[in-house]
């Protein structure tokens, strides 16, 4: 009995002493992880700030395959939300606050657990690259949480690998979101032609892409400094392409409504290009698949029976503007390369 009366004396103790313990812990916790993503703010924001997306990258998704995901009507910005069940019980999130391409502010409400503050950061870096940071906190902890954060091992244990795999698959799906590009020969056309405004240079083919970089905004700054109304998106004219000797000669072209009479000895000037029938080849993705996209198109002309018309024109119009399209597979460019009929050479 005396035994019986000392045992009980010391499970007393130690539930005492483990109830200071647990009484004294901190009224508050903070879990922070932060990855290295190489990719715009704006991509990252836009699949984070819609909660349809977070099944794809959710550790916890991952973990638990079983778990039920319910998804409301608006999933997306302020007052986006979704709910999910799993043997723990269930939980809200909800977007409180955010800005665009770099903060959004959440709280989430789980089982019977006081709710906390989700904090995302995005912080855009100058090689391209963007910090998330990916932040959760609670404060005015009652016990019962308390005592449940110390027998499972800490809120850090608990939440940080998670944030950390969350944010890998986050990554692995942004940049192969960023990859994904697609080639259509759409077939024949007639474009249109029309008159437009340009500024013509040689160069070796390995500095195309600078030259157009350096060459085309001079031509849109041209036709907004003259008030000039612009017919359609700007456009390259290849003139030339000669690989033997890493050569091309181009123009860069923006369409206009009516002829434009520039002054003479300006860099820029006008020209008109008739309507002509052309093989017509979409790229949507990222210009570095352009060189594919036009020997898509290349072989599609004589495996169809057409030839090049000789001399014509062989343009490459950019229907979005990459200033204003930070995921590069959202990018839109067309291809025309004239073309006439086999039958009709005489």
């Amino acid at each position: 009995m005396k035994a019986f009366k000392y045992i009980a004396f010391l499970l007393l103790i130690a539930i005492i002493g483990t109830s200071i313990y647990i009484s004294v812990q901190p009224n508050t916790f903070e879990v922070s992880r932060t990855r290295n993503i190489k990719a715009p703010a704006a991509v990252i924001y836009s699949n984070v700030i819609d909660f349809k997306n977070w099944k794809d990258w959710s550790s916890w998704v991952e973990a638990d395959p079983d778990m039920k995901i319910t998804l409301p009507k608006q999933t997306k910005g302020v007052g986006g939300s979704y709910s999910w069940e799993d043997k723990d019980g269930i939980g809200t999130m909800k977007t409180l606050e955010a800005v665009a391409n770099k903060y959004i502010k959440q709280q989430m409400q789980f089982a019977d657990f006081p709710t906390s503050e989700i904090i995302w950061d995005f912080k855009h870096n100058t090689n391209g690259s963007t910090d998330v940071t990916w932040t959760i906190s609670g404060k005015d902890l009652p016990f019962g949480f308390k005592a449940y954060s110390i027998f499972t091992g800490g809120m850090e244990k608990q939440i940080a690998p998670h944030y950390e795999r969350s944010l890998e698959k986050l990554d692995s799906i942004i940049v192969a979101e960023m990859k994904k590009y697609s080639i259509t020969v759409n077939g024949i056309t007639n474009h249109s032609g029309g008159y437009y405004l340009y500024n013509t240079t040689s160069c070796k083919i390995s500095e195309l892409e600078s030259k157009i970089q350096e060459m085309l905004p001079k031509v849109g700054k041209y036709a907004l400094k003259n008030h000039i109304t612009l017919a359609g998106t700007p456009f390259i004219n290849y003139i030339k392409w000669d690989e033997d000797n890493n050569a091309v000669i181009f123009s860069c072209c923006v369409p206009t409504t009516e002829q434009v009479i520039t002054a003479e000895g300006d860099d820029i000037l006008t020209g008109k290009m008739e309507s002509f029938k052309a093989v017509k080849t979409t790229l949507k993705g990222n210009y570095s698949h352009l060189k594919e996209a036009w020997e898509t198109a290349m072989a599609y002309i004589p495996k169809n029976g057409f030839e090049f018309t000789e001399n014509g024109p062989m343009i490459e119009t950019y229907l979005t503007d990459p200033t204003k399209t930070p995921n590069p597979a959202d990018l839109v460019t067309e291809i025309y390369i004239a073309v006439k009929e086999k039958d009709t050479i005489e």
